[in-house]
C-alpha cells in the first residue's frame, strides 16, 4: 500500500480516538451509572473500540516511514495501550473473571472476533533486535562452555596388555555365542509348540483364516488412521491453528504485499538514520549561529534583573547557588521583591 493509505489509516484512528475521548470525558458531569449490566456493557464497548483503534495505530506505526510522524504515533499508541490495560482491569474487577462474552457488542459494531484480538506490536521485536541478538550470543557461549566442561577426561588408567585384551575378547565372544544359541533353541521350541497345537486342525483353512484376519486388521487400521488425520486437520483449521490447503500457498498478491512491507521497514531505518544525522547537524548549526546571540540575550536579561532588584530593594541580591539551580532561577517568574524575601543579603 502507498503512503496515503497509511496516512488515511492514521487519520481514521485519530478520529475514532477523538470520539472515544469525547464519550469518556463529557462536557457536563454525568451521574454515575448504578446498573451493573449497563455499566459493564459500556466498558466492553469502550474496550472493543480501543482495541480496534490500537490495531490501526500499530499498523500505521509499522509502515509509515516519516520519522517525525512515527514519533507522534508512538506516543499516542503507548497511551492507547495503557487505556486498553485499564479497561481490561476494570472488566476483570467487575466480572471477577478474565474471560468475557462480547458477542453482542461485536455484532453491533459489525466486527469479527478476529478484530478484537490484541496482536503483539511488531516494533517490540524490531526495536529489541539488538538485545535479542546479544542474549542469543550469550546463550550460545554458555552452551559452548558447558559442552567443553562436560567432555570426558582421561581416567589415567594404564592400558591393557596383549594377553588381557585377548582374554576380554574371548569372554565377550563366548557370551555372544551363548546368547545366539539360546535364542535359536527358543525359536525351535516355539515352532514345535505351534506345530503341536495346529496338528489336529486343518492347516489350509487355518492359514486362509489367519491371512484374512491379518489383511482386515491392516486395512481397517490404515482407514482409521487416515480418517483420524483428516479430522485432526479439519479441527486445526476450524480453530485457526492451521491453514487449509487452499490458502496454504500464498498468492502473488500476498507475496508482493509482504515484500512491500519489508521494503517500507528498510526505508524506515534509512530515514531514521538520516533524521538522527540531520538533528545533530542542525543542533550544531544552531549552536554556532544562534548560540552567541542567545548568550548575549541571556546576559542582558540577567543584568536587567539585577538592576530591577537594586531599584526596588536598594541592594543587589546574591547570585543563586548552583545547587539551587543557578541562573535558571532568574528566568523563573519571580519578582525581585519575592526573590529578596526568599533569599536576602546584599553583595
Amino acid at each position: 500500500m502507498s503512503h496515503s493509505t497509511y496516512n488515511m489509516i492514521w487519520a481514521q484512528a485519530q478520529g475514532q480516538l477523538s470520539d472515544l475521548l469525547t464519550q469518556e470525558l463529557p462536557a457536563e458531569s454525568a451521574s454515575p451509572e448504578r446498573d451493573r449490566v449497563v455499566f459493564f456493557q459500556r466498558l466492553v464497548t469502550l474496550y472493543v473500540r480501543y482495541v480496534r483503534t490500537f490495531r490501526q495505530l500499530e499498523e500505521a506505526y509499522d509502515q509509515i516511514v516519516h520519522p517525525q510522524k512515527r514519533r507522534v504515533i508512538r506516543d499516542v499508541l503507548d497511551g492507547v495501550m495503557g487505556r486498553v490495560l485499564e479497561l481490561k482491569n476494570e472488566m476483570v474487577e467487575k466480572e471477577f473473571s478474565e474471560y468475557h462474552y462480547m458477542d453482542d457488542v461485536i455484532q453491533d459494531l459489525k466486527l469479527t472476533p478476529a478484530d478484537t484480538e490484541i496482536p503483539i506490536p511488531r516494533y517490540f521485536r524490531s526495536e529489541c533486535s539488538q538485545v535479542l541478538r546479544e542474549r542469543r550470543e550469550m546463550l550460545c557461549d554458555i552452551l559452548r562452555r558447558m559442552e567443553q566442561a562436560e567432555k570426558p577426561k582421561d581416567s589415567g588408567a594404564p592400558p591393557l596388555s596383549f594377553e588381557e585384551a585377548i582374554k576380554l575378547i574371548q569372554v565377550s565372544e563366548r557370551a555372544r555365542q551363548g546368547r545366539l544359541r539360546a535364542k535359536f533353541m527358543k525359536a525351535i521350541k516355539q515352532d514345535e509348540e505351534r506345530l503341536r497345537r495346529t496338528k489336529d486342525r486343518d492347516l489350509e483353512s487355518a492359514i486362509i483364516s489367519n491371512a484374512a484376519v491379518h489383511i482386515q486388521r491392516v486395512w481397517k487400521g490404515y482407514q482409521q488412521r487416515k480418517k483420524t488425520k483428516r479430522e485432526r486437520e479439519e479441527e486445526m483449521i476450524f480453530l485457526g491453528m492451521a491453514l487449509s490447503s487452499i490458502v496454504s500457498q500464498p498468492s502473488s498478491a500476498v507475496l508482493e504485499a509482504q515484500s512491500n512491507e519489508v521494503r517500507r521497514r528498510q526505508k524506515q531505518n534509512k530515514h531514521e538514520e538520516d533524521f538522527q544525522k540531520a538533528t545533530v547537524v542542525i543542533t550544531d548549526q544552531l549552536r554556532d549561529v544562534e548560540g552567541p546571540d542567545m548568550k548575549e540575550t541571556m546576559k542582558d536579561h540577567i543584568r536587567q534583573w539585577f538592576f530591577e532588584c537594586h531599584d526596588k530593594t536598594g541592594s543587589f541580591p546574591d547570585y543563586p547557588d548552583e545547587e539551587d539551580g543557578g541562573s535558571a532561577l532568574i528566568f523563573a517568574e519571580k519578582t525581585p521583591s519575592r526573590y529578596r524575601y526568599e533569599k536576602p543579603g546584599p553583595i
